[in-house]
């Protein structure tokens, strides 16, 4: 069988969606602006425009969204844009897509997914890996690597651990979710990797699968963002279960990241 060329498998990945989309530049060289490294100033834009977009969502100022929580769900979709087309290359050609945070540029865009360029060396073929050794080498090099340095500038806003991967764990399921509804054919495939990772740290833990549901052990805090602190849950949140336990009157929903 033939490997797919790697220009092949990002295109492949682009086609599942604006999460799973990335553009690849020269390894070694530094991408022109707009683009730039995924350091604290692009870091505190991205904070900055979903605590205005929370705000305005809820007619209120600014000021009245927590930075944690604008924090929290930024980290959300930041780690969505990372998670989903590592996912995605994996499940479709068992192909490693790993860089470092260093190594990959983004652009201060005013909403939406964050574009994302990633060096042409980080994607490796790995055509005959076992889905255990895929989810071996992703905790490895992606989840202990970029995924982690993501969590450590993200905690800098007052964002626990304990949400961070939580969080990271939700955008796995999400990602799967997405490649599962364009590839049925790849769901099995895709469950057994999502399982394997939720299986090793440092995602062990962050979330539980029932059902064919999956239900994380924390909240990404949004619902903080309604002007009465009472706002809707995701459709994962640890909170929703315990809420509906108790006979709360407060919606559930599944908060998109791409509303960031």
């Amino acid at each position: 069988m033939t490997t797919p060329s790697a220009d092949a498998v990002i295109r492949e990945i682009a086609a599942l969606g604006p999460f799973f989309a990335v553009r690849v530049h020269p390894a070694g060289t530094e991408p022109p602006r707009p683009w730039q490294p995924l350091t604290r100033p692009l870091l505190e834009a991205r904070v900055t425009g979903v605590r205005n977009r929370l705000a305005a969502q809820g007619s209120q100022r600014a000021d009245a969204v927590e930075t944690r929580v604008a924090a929290s769900v930024a980290h959300l979709a930041l780690a969505s844009r990372l998670m989903s087309p590592a996912l995605a290359a994996a499940v479709l050609h068992g192909s490693l897509l790993a860089p470092t945070l260093a190594e990959l540029r983004g652009q201060s865009v005013p909403e939406g997914p964050l574009p994302l360029s990633v060096p042409d060396d980080a994607l490796t073929a790995c055509p005959d890996a076992l889905p255990a050794q895929l989810a071996d080498a992703l905790s490895r090099r992606l989840l202990d690597g970029a995924v982690c340095e993501l969590a450590d500038a993200m905690a800098a806003f007052a964002v626990s651990r304990h949400i961070l991967w939580g969080n990271t764990a939700s955008a796995l399921n999400g990602a799967a979710t997405m490649v599962t509804a364009f590839r049925p054919d790849l769901a099995a495939r895709t469950r057994t990797l999502v399982a394997l990772l939720l299986d090793r740290p440092p995602l062990r833990g962050t979330g539980t699968v029932a059902d064919g549901a999956f239900r994380r052990r924390s909240c990404c805090l949004v619902y903080r963002a309604a002007p009465d602190g009472r706002g809707a849950l995701c459709g994962d949140c640890a909170l929703s279960r315990a809420l509906r336990r108790v006979g709360a009157p407060r919606p559930v929903t599944r908060v998109r990241p791409d509303a960031t």
